[in-house]
């Protein structure tokens, strides 16, 4: 989540009212937009920057995990600084589930070729550079690895389908807190 620090900064820029302040004002919102992308369990599905009067709106998936709720930058207005919303814990108690997203637009594969064992099932624990399947993109295979250790909760996208960046392509049930 952005710093009280990066916030006052935003809002002491926005406030001053001087043409040159808005490379600055940008350059702090691209920091607490940093910091805030280190501590997201999902990247964000859309961003949308306006340069003046400084807008920056983020979207997530509808689906971020069981019970969770996606966190929100919100940029100070010229009437004062807007609080930050920060990931919810699941109601349950349960950790959140984690996802391994599309490092690329392409065909994802879960299996190495048509009838092969796949890379990865349902229920299987996975750790950091693990392979879990691959996307054809421009006739390259490009393996999609496990950034965490984790046992893969469910597949979001079926078999030799069409891809987008970023799209959830399974669940990921973080283990030991890694």
């Amino acid at each position: 989540m952005p710093t009280p620090d990066s916030v006052a900064t935003l809002d002491a820029l926005l406030s001053d009212g001087r043409p040159d302040s808005l490379p600055s004002v940008l350059e702090a919102a691209k920091t607490s937009m940093i910091e805030l992308f280190s501590e997201a369990p999902v990247p964000p599905s859309a961003v949308r920057v306006t340069v003046g009067p400084v807008t920056i709106e983020m979207d997530w998936p509808g689906g971020t995990g069981a019970g969770t709720t996606a966190p929100q930058l919100a940029v100070p207005s010229q009437a004062g600084t807007a609080p930050v919303a920060t990931p919810a814990a699941s109601p349950t108690g349960q950790p959140p589930l984690d996802h391994i997203h599309a490092p690329t637009v392409g065909v994802f594969y879960r299996a190495p070729e048509p009838g092969a064992k796949p890379f990865v099932t349902e229920g299987d624990t996975v750790v950091p550079g693990q392979q879990v399947g691959l996307i054809e993109a421009m006739k390259l295979m490009i393996p999609v690895e496990s950034d965490r250790h984790g046992v893969i909760g469910e597949f979001l996208q079926p078999n030799a389908g069409l891809v987008e960046y970023g799209d959830p392509l399974c669940s990921l049930v973080p283990a030991d807190g890694r």
